[in-house]
């Protein structure tokens, strides 16, 4: 019989400890969580009984099911994080995942938006209708603050100073971020306009659907879609699309690493740094492609 209490400690352990984002405990606590479940069919044996053969079957299992090396790599980083929580508390006398090697992944290169689509994007919706008005509020947000969409749903109405153009975000590593005075705009126009009559009593969210009720992950995928096929951007533009180009053409434009960490609330540096390398590379690309002698 699996002690699932462990599972519970941990996913409070990384939201309370280690002050992690809504994504990475989701991802954190479901690999976790299939690795049981294969477990319970498979071996019957609990954590304290794990071994690293009962790993290494979980992961040849997820590599004949086809799973990416990307999905392997985060499952590996997700079990020996758990497994080092239990060691750390006593649970465990060593980490089974301990020398397991990650899969290198062949890394994509970051899908950036640039500034006249970024520009068509912002355009689309219609603020003289209701939906329109709050869209328009929500894409100048996200760009404006390169918030992750867990963050960005998860405002409240006294998250945001509109007298200051400050954003707090409270969902994970909490941090303040500028927001332009065209997002404030927005914003302003949309509270004063749509929100005041839509918002259900009581409702604390800063975007709410037409239900009046909080706006979902779900949800804002699904009007971000609309509005890049409305902006006829060939390809699929996801939140993270937004959230790399707000921290690129920040950095295009004068910004410090260290105040984009800040921004962006990253826990290393080096998860920065993946921008710069990816502003410098767009740049050699322009430069070979424009130059006469290159």
């Amino acid at each position: 019989m699996f002690d699932t209490t462990f599972i519970v400690k941990y996913k409070d352990y990384l939201i309370h400890e280690r002050c992690a984002s809504a994504n990475t405990v989701s991802s954190y606590i479901r690999d976790i969580t299939q690795f049981v479940d294969f477990l319970i069919v498979c071996k019957g044996c609990d954590f304290i009984e794990i071994v690293e053969g009962d790993v290494r079957s979980y992961l040849s299992q997820l590599e004949k099911c086809g799973r990416s090396s990307a999905t392997i790599s985060r499952c590996i980083a997700s079990l020996k994080a758990f497994f080092n929580y239990l060691t750390d508390e006593g649970y465990l006398r060593h980490n089974p995942a301990r020398d397991i090697v990650s899969i290198t992944a062949a890394k994509k290169p970051l899908r950036l938006l640039s500034d006249s689509e970024i520009v068509c994007l912002l355009e689309q919706p219609d603020i003289a209708d209701a939906k329109g008005c709050r869209d328009k509020a929500i894409l100048e947000t996200l760009y404006a603050t390169g918030l992750r969409v867990s963050e960005l749903v998860a405002l409240d109405m006294s998250d945001i100073n509109l007298a200051t153009g400050l954003i707090i975000c409270r969902n994970g590593k909490e941090r303040i971020i500028p927001i332009y005075a065209a997002a404030v705009e927005a914003i302003d126009h949309y509270l004063s306009s749509v929100r005041v009559k839509i918002a259900a009593p009581g409702e604390s969210a800063l975007f709410v659907n037409t239900s009046g009720k909080r706006m979902t992950r779900q949800g804002f995928w699904k009007i971000l879609k609309g509005y890049t096929e409305k902006a006829q951007i060939n390809e699929d533009i996801t939140p993270q699309v937004l959230r790399h180009s707000f921290a690129a053409h920040l950095l295009e434009n004068g910004a410090d690493l260290r105040s984009l960490q800040e921004m962006l609330g990253h826990a290393d540096i080096s998860s920065t740094q993946v921008y710069a390398r990816a502003v410098k590379k767009q740049l050699k690309d322009v430069y070979n492609k424009a130059h006469p002698r290159a």
